[in-house]
């Protein structure tokens, strides 16, 4: 006969498995937060608006690092698109979040990184109908490490010219996701990368030291 659990370890399991769902900040209009909710179950055909980021990693020559999005991925699986995307958990700074992500996903650190597209928002939908609805500040930093991927999210990666990239996907001549898409445009009409704009990420996004009174 099996042992029985007791019912004390089922209850802490349970909790432990609570504590480790992902969620993510719900938004108003504005950019506000007004709610939380878990990862898994925002995505679908009325998915709500909420707080997400890209970045765009370069090395110390000026190639980006791109990545093709992992085959199981519920959304634009195996798709290929900028360095990578996430979303910070509730009360987390999206700076401390962006860094956490890159370590998590494709093992490097990264220096230098600053908001280059702090309004950027995007709604896209799949040809099975679940959307991405989001208000995703776009950052830039750099690297001197080499990625070492998380299967389980990235597919494959790549180094690619600045110049080529931005040109490829403006021209429609490399295939990315929606948001790389409108992203690269906007990032193509940018005088230059040197601009911080913290101060103009909403309000759910903002350091507390850049809050508007």
């Amino acid at each position: 006969m099996s042992a029985e659990i007791p019912s004390e370890a089922i209850v802490e399991v349970q909790r432990v498995e609570m504590q480790d769902v992902e969620k993510v900040v719900l938004l108003d209009e504005q950019g506000n937060a007004i709610g939380v909710a878990p990862k898994r179950d925002v995505h679908h055909e009325r998915t709500p608006l909420h707080l997400a980021f890209s970045c765009y990693v370069f090395d110390t020559e000026g190639a980006l690092l791109i990545t093709r999005r992992a085959g199981h991925k519920k959304t634009w699986p195996g798709m290929w698109t900028n360095t990578a995307c996430g979303h910070p958990a509730p009360g987390e700074d999206i700076f401390e979040a962006v860094q956490r992500r890159m370590h998590q996903e494709l093992g490097i650190a990264v220096r230098g990184l600053r908001v280059v597209l702090p309004e950027f928002r995007y709604r896209a939908v799949m040809d099975n109908g679940v959307t991405e609805n989001e208000i995703c500040p776009v950052f830039m930093a750099t690297t001197v490490d080499r990625p070492t991927p998380d299967a389980d999210e990235v597919g494959d990666t790549a180094w690619v010219p600045w110049p080529t990239f931005r040109d490829d996907v403006v021209q429609r001549r490399r295939q990315v996701t929606p948001w790389c898409i409108e992203q690269v445009e906007q990032l193509a009409t940018l005088p230059d990368n040197s601009h911080d704009g913290r101060r103009q990420l909403p309000g759910a996004a903002r350091p507390a030291g850049h809050r508007r009174q």
